[in-house]
């Protein structure tokens, strides 16, 4: 693979911001971090704009029209090259509650893209996320509960899993066998994330003791805070050592609202996810999605319940608004792409701009729009005019 040079560019570090700064890429990492510029195959002068590492997005239902319920390999690949325009460098397709035969096709067409994906210019799939197969029906969203699940010691197998990947699954711990659900999750090595619940107290407690360290969406689909009781989002707020994702929408949570998520979480704990659906990228307008239809109207999605559908944003998009609400830009790269590799356990080869890590990178201009996305040390299609 060649050597490119990204040069004249201020590249967010761990620890801030690295002015006028030359990044080098070699075989797909990055070799060097310099003041200088060196020789190489090719030069992209970035024009000093912003230099990111490439966002990772671990809750993601589809884009583009593509429902990842519904998904092939080619709709795959569509959904990989829109979220790589907005700067997403590796996702997790997620599922929501579905039939055995709909996550086998799912699984299926994830396993051939992995196959073939690195030399793509897409974001990269690194796992599959299921979200609330094993959910509380009074907590369902937009989710379907005839699909919901409880634990009695073999309904983890009737999930289909990666040939090789993560596995993530957002679940209820106060459902029957809830506790056991994350002893089995953890023997197993998935991501076990709290989410669609009404678990008290002494249950979040049993299962975080169990290993549960993830919330899913944070404030949505969970009993809030009161002074009395302090609820699901009130345990995952106080609990530092659990990883929480959010929804920076505004629409989801309210501006305020995750400013005091920020304040109130250890900076290595909080994440950006986008939730987004299948008309994420197609504007407004009525679509079918998960057997019903949902209206798309000025950014917010309902279904025929009366329930927010996900949402129709993309990392960007969730990186803008916390940019706009005062957070810096080393802040939000821990939020976009270090804490989401954490949580996946990818830290020692993505989530920052480091030597000897993926040359996974995106640019943004000073109003927020990507000028260059490079995966794996490929530049995607949005380069610099």
């Amino acid at each position: 693979m060649k050597r490119i040079l990204l040069e004249n560019c201020a590249a967010v570090l761990p620890d801030g911001k690295f002015e006028n700064a030359n990044v080098l890429i070699e075989d797909g990492k990055i070799a060097a971090i310099l003041n200088d510029k060196v020789s190489t195959d090719e030069t992209i002068d970035l024009e000093n704009q912003t230099l990111f590492s490439g966002f990772i997005d671990v809750h993601n239902h589809g884009a583009v029209g593509v429902d990842v319920n519904q998904a092939n390999v080619e709709s795959l690949q569509a959904v990989g090259k829109f979220l790589a325009a907005n700067g997403v460098t590796a996702w997790l397709p997620t599922f929501v509650p579905d039939s055995v035969e709909t996550y086998r096709k799912g699984i299926s067409a994830i396993n051939e893209l992995m196959k073939i994906q690195a030399d793509l210019p897409i974001a990269q799939i690194v796992g599959a996320h299921y979200e609330g197969v094993f959910a509380n029906e009074k907590m369902c969203g937009a989710l379907r509960p005839e699909f919901f699940k409880t634990f009695t010691g073999s309904e983890l197998g009737d999930l289909p899993t990666l040939e090789k990947g993560i596995h993530l699954t957002t679940f209820a711990p106060e459902i029957e066998g809830g506790i056991e659900l994350v002893k089995e999750l953890k023997k197993q090595n998935w991501i076990p994330s709290i989410g669609h619940t009404r678990a008290d107290f002494e249950t979040l407690e049993k299962a975080f003791a169990a290993g549960a360290m993830h919330v899913t969406h944070l404030f949505n689909a969970m009993t809030g805070v009161h002074h009395r009781e302090i609820g699901v989002a009130g345990w995952a707020l106080t609990k530092d050592k659990i990883f929480c994702e959010i929804i920076a929408d505004g629409v989801h949570v309210h501006p305020n609202m995750l400013r005091f998520a920020q304040k109130n979480k250890p900076a290595d704990k909080l994440l950006l996810v986008s939730d987004s659906v299948a008309p994420t990228g197609l504007g407004d307008g009525d679509y079918e999605l998960w057997g019903e239809r949902i209206s798309v109207a000025d950014g917010k999605t309902q279904n025929e319940r009366g329930s927010i559908a996900g949402s129709v944003i993309t990392l960007l998009d969730a990186v803008k608004m916390y940019l706009s609400l005062g957070a810096s830009d080393a802040e939000v790269s821990r939020m976009a792409s270090a804490n989401p590799a954490k949580l996946l356990g990818l830290e020692t080869s993505r989530g920052t701009i480091a030597v000897g890590k993926r040359a996974d990178l995106v640019a943004l201009d000073e109003q927020g729009k990507v000028r260059l996305t490079i995966v794996g040390g490929n530049p995607c299609q949005n380069r610099l005019r």
